[in-house]
């Protein structure tokens, strides 16, 4: 089971940037797949965005194409969410998750990432 822990959260006035990073420890980061979710407050987590095992496939959730970049960086077993035009409705906690059994595939539902880092909280105002 890899550890993952996220930062880069904040306060965030709408339009704005955040880059949120995720780093994680041990060997297995570099065949594993990545995602980020997020949990707005009252609401269940939803994905927001994945990476596949070597960076070259991403697949992102709608609200976040056009606005949202997800990548990796190997050499810091680091994975990143930059997050453009910010809307107040992206207010939540981000959360970086990995499955538990790792396939290399991008994964897109919630319900296939058992691992997850304790998140960072982005509050956008408008």
């Amino acid at each position: 089971q890899v550890q993952l822990e996220e930062s880069g959260g904040g306060p965030v006035q709408a339009g704005g940037s955040l880059r949120l990073s995720c780093t994680s420890d041990g060997d297995r980061f570099r065949t594993t797949e990545m995602g980020w979710l997020r949990q707005a407050p009252g609401k269940e987590p939803e994905f927001v965005a994945a990476i596949n095992w070597n960076g070259e496939t991403t697949a992102y959730a709608d609200f976040a194409k056009g606005r949202f970049t997800i990548s990796r960086d190997y050499s810091k077993n680091t994975v990143y969410l930059q997050m453009n035009s910010l809307k107040p409705e992206d207010t939540g906690v981000y959360f970086c998750a990995a499955p538990g059994s790792p396939t290399g595939i991008a994964r897109t539902r919630v319900g296939e990432y058992s691992n997850w880092g304790h998140g960072t909280h982005v509050a956008v105002s408008s």
